[in-house]
């Protein structure tokens, strides 16, 4: 009767919703216990110990391919084409005869500046005779200072003739000679921009472009870099004893679009002397032996540049690392097979590992595979396993 009475009492004061909230609870507690730890079986993971091996860090950019030596062929004489002497994507060499413009009315105008030079060289032996005999008669005071000077003028103005009638020589010559267009350079010739039967304008901006040729061997590739890329380049050439980046060269690694390690080998020779104010970038180039022609200028490529010197490091695998906002752990386990949620400082990624700067031991076993089923303090059924150098591939 007092129990009915106290109830009555507790649900006049606080309502029927209170009491039915606490006998929840109560209910709750009794059927569903939390698990306990240690129960259920331990989740199965892949741990290894870090490699401890000499690594280098390279910095990647995005570049172009361009020719050492890049010429537009173009006419230099206008006339008719009359032979184009190569295929299209010929190797050439230097002086390789590539057009020949008709060279008969060339031919004429050179035989007509050289009469012009004879016929004034005439003249010019004629007042030099005439000169001669003037020189005699004024002496005797045969004729007057006068004629004497005109005779001497007259002599003059033939020299100056015979100078004019060799130099329009000259020009008719090279005139006869541009008719045959020749390779400026060694490389490959690109396809013929007019055929044979044309006529062709030379000389000047509106000189016909007949063809191109670009060098192959070797190759630049250009990327830009920031101001602070830049600066680790130069202090590292000062570092290794040489007074400039064009002394010896940083090492640099290229691949294009269907490579994906980084198989040619080259050296860093440039970097611009002014930063662009609209980028804040500098343009670097590298230097590719091309023997096979397999880097064709205008491919896009890959371009690794060397940034540190070799060092010992230690790493693991990028995909044993995990993120916790800004911070970056791994999952370490000890000798009672527990693991361990370990805070680390990260480097460069060296393929596919990445450098631990700060934070874990060579002879700690990390959880490599597996980190998502993971809690600070389970226990877990590991798997030793030994990474390789083809683990930072």
């Amino acid at each position: 009767m007092k129990k009915e009475n106290q109830m009555q009492l507790v649900i006049r004061r606080y309502g029927l919703p209170f009491i039915a909230t606490l006998m929840m609870l109560g209910c709750e507690n009794h059927d569903a216990p939390g698990p306990q730890p240690g129960q259920g079986p331990s989740p199965s993971v892949k741990i290894a110990q870090p490699l401890s091996q000499e690594v280098t860090e390279w910095d990647e950019y995005t570049g172009r391919i361009e020719a050492v030596n890049s010429v537009d062929i173009r006419a230099r004489v206008s006339g008719y084409l009359e032979k184009v002497n190569f295929k299209a994507g010929d190797k050439v060499k230097k002086g390789d005869l590539l057009f020949l413009v008709d060279p008969k009315p060339f031919m004429a105008q050179l035989n007509y500046a050289k009469a012009e030079l004879e016929r004034a060289k005439s003249r010019h032996d004629l007042a030099r005779n005439d000169l001669v005999r003037a020189e005699r008669l004024f002496r005797v005071k045969a004729i007057s200072e006068e004629e004497h000077d005109a005779r001497n003028k007259g002599l003059r103005e033939t020299i100056a003739a015979v100078q004019s009638a060799q130099a329009n020589v000259e020009s008719a010559r090279l005139n006869l000679e541009f008719t045959k267009v020749r390779a400026p350079i060694d490389g490959r010739i690109g396809r013929e921009l007019i055929t044979a039967g044309n006529v062709v304008n030379g000389g000047g901006t509106e000189a016909t472009l007949l063809t191109f040729i670009v060098s192959t061997d070797p190759v630049y590739v250009y990327a830009d870099a920031d101001e602070r890329s830049v600066l680790k380049y130069r202090r590292q050439a000062q570092q290794g004893g040489r007074g400039s980046l064009s002394d010896e060269g940083i090492p640099v690694e290229l691949a294009v679009a269907d490579e994906t390690n980084f198989p040619h080998q080259g050296y860093l020779d440039y970097i611009a002397p002014r930063e662009d104010a609209a980028t804040g970038t500098l343009t670097l180039r590298g230097v590719f032996a091309n023997p096979d022609e397999l880097l064709s200028p205008g491919f896009f490529a890959r371009m690794k540049i060397r940034q540190s010197a070799p060092y010992t490091a230690v790493l693991v695998p990028d995909r044993a690392l995990g993120a916790d906002q800004a911070q970056r752990f791994v999952w370490v386990v000890n000798q009672q097979n527990q693991v361990e949620y370990r805070k680390v400082e990260i480097g460069a990624l060296i393929g596919q590992s990445r450098v631990i700067t700060q934070g874990l031991k060579p002879d700690e076993w990390v959880v490599i595979e597996g980190i998502q089923k993971l809690k600070p303090g389970i226990k877990v059924n590991p798997e030793r396993i030994t990474l390789t150098a083809q683990e930072r591939l």
